[in-house]
């Protein structure tokens, strides 16, 4: 229920996130479609980000995901 239905592996969690790719690479897709190619053994640490993972490589990639509750701060203005 937390992915947006107009755009397919959107979403946002209410958490600070912690991803490590294992094996593999991933690319990181943000809100303002700006991506970064995350590759093994890099880290990605986030909070609150609308964002979407995709896999553009033709092999599985492995990733470990600590998620850790938080209450979304709106951004000031």
């Amino acid at each position: 229920d937390r992915f947006e239905p107009d755009s397919p592996g959107m979403h946002t969690t209410d958490t600070v996130d912690y991803g490590v790719v294992l094996d593999g690479e991933i690319w990181l897709e943000l809100d303002n479609q700006q991506e970064t190619k995350v590759e093994r053994h890099q880290v990605v640490v986030q909070q609150g980000t609308r964002h979407v993972w995709r896999n553009k490589s033709d092999r599985c990639t492995t990733m470990m995901f600590v998620l850790i509750g938080a209450t979304r701060q709106q951004p000031q203005r």
